[in-house]
């Protein structure tokens, strides 16, 4: 079962802060629930998923259903550890399926059986498309990262999908989000394999894979294995991140712990030997990858700027180390993701060219 850890509500707001405005929502409202939230875990007035459910219902009251959505997707921040956090997860579903008329996308949403660990595993889906798409075009599979799920990234994806005229396949990682196993490197990888075997009988056969922070562990591995045809690492951890010994920030102990599985906060040596089987060292290795681009900000609390700069001098690999920004360059998102967007689009367009 999943465990509650010591976590200071207000050094979230001042991590997050423009992950919440970047994506989605109205500053005036985050700094309302910012100013009401005095604990992480009560269910009760002054607690962390009640004042942003709070906002939540007055959106959905309003109608304005994706915006709901993203309240929610807070609320249930930064996983799922208690009963309260699970609704918020559900009303978040229900808000963004309500949403979906309005994205300006189609929308499908479905659940793969997929391959983990010799065994299969239930992974809901999100597909999203231009209306008048052709059927000849690459698709794009994309996942947030280890707190910030696919819904959460919703207005990232209808980027990609929209800019690139393309598909996007969009899950969660392993122990996260809608997943019920836990994540771990080679389980999480195999998901990702068969993600990938599905997405390509959806368009011309051409996959890219982009990840964000976690996702875009999984994405480097799909990238430095050569299992896509492009890969994208937005703030992904490789290396250092599992093996260096320093201190986790802002409660990301007990997020790692709660999705490898654990069910109480594990010991520093068990933590320790958790992330040991993560490195992707023994791929870094090998000249195997596909295209790269591989991107985060400088000054990133979590992710060392080893795991940015240890792609630079590879073959067919860009690497950009985002200066004044932190983890996944989030406060120059607005100036980082055209660049993804660009990159990817001259990418796709020169491999179908050639498969031409």
């Amino acid at each position: 079962m999943p465990y509650q850890w010591p976590l200071d509500a207000s050094d979230l707001f001042g991590e997050r802060y423009p992950q919440m405005i970047n994506t989605g929502l109205p500053a005036g409202d985050v700094d309302a629930v910012r100013a009401a939230v005095t604990e992480m875990w009560a269910d009760a007035p002054g607690g962390w998923v009640h004042e942003w459910s709070k906002l939540a219902a007055t959106y959905a009251d309003a109608g304005a259903h994706e915006r709901a959505a993203l309240a929610y997707g807070w609320a249930k921040f930064p996983t799922l550890a208690d009963e309260s956090k699970r609704v918020a997860l559900a009303k978040q579903l229900e808000q963004y399926r309500l949403a979906a008329p309005g994205f300006g996308v189609r929308f499908e949403r479905y659940v793969l059986e997929l391959p983990y660990r010799g065994d299969t595993t239930s992974v809901p889906v999100h597909l999203l498309a231009p209306f008048d798409l052709a059927a000849d075009r690459p698709v794009v599979l994309a996942s947030g990262g280890v707190d910030s799920w696919k819904m959460d990234v919703h207005g990232l994806m209808v980027l990609l999908a929209t800019r690139l005229r393309s598909r996007v396949l969009v899950f969660d990682i392993a122990g996260t989000g809608e997943s019920t196993v836990p994540m771990t490197g080679a389980g999480g990888a195999e998901m990702v394999t068969g993600l990938i075997e599905h997405a390509r009988s959806l368009g011309n056969g051409v996959v890219a894979h982009m990840g964000i922070s976690m996702g875009g562990y999984f994405s480097a591995r799909s990238g430095l294995g050569g299992e896509v045809d492009a890969a994208v690492v937005l703030g992904g951890p490789v290396e250092a991140a599992f093996t260096d010994a320093r201190k986790d920030a802002f409660g990301m102990d007990g997020i790692l712990g709660n999705a490898m599985g654990f069910d109480a906060p594990p010991t520093p040596e068990q933590l320790v030997a958790g992330r040991a089987e993560f490195s992707l060292r023994p791929l870094l290795d090998q000249d195997r990858n596909s295209p790269m681009l591989v991107v985060n900000g400088a000054d990133d609390v979590h992710v060392p700027q080893h795991d940015t700069l240890v792609f630079r001098g590879r073959r067919d690999t860009v690497v950009d180390l985002v200066p004044d920004t932190g983890h996944c360059a989030v406060s120059k998102l607005p100036e980082v993701f055209p660049t993804i967007i660009g990159w990817l689009d001259r990418t796709l367009t020169a491999i179908t060219e050639t498969d031409r």
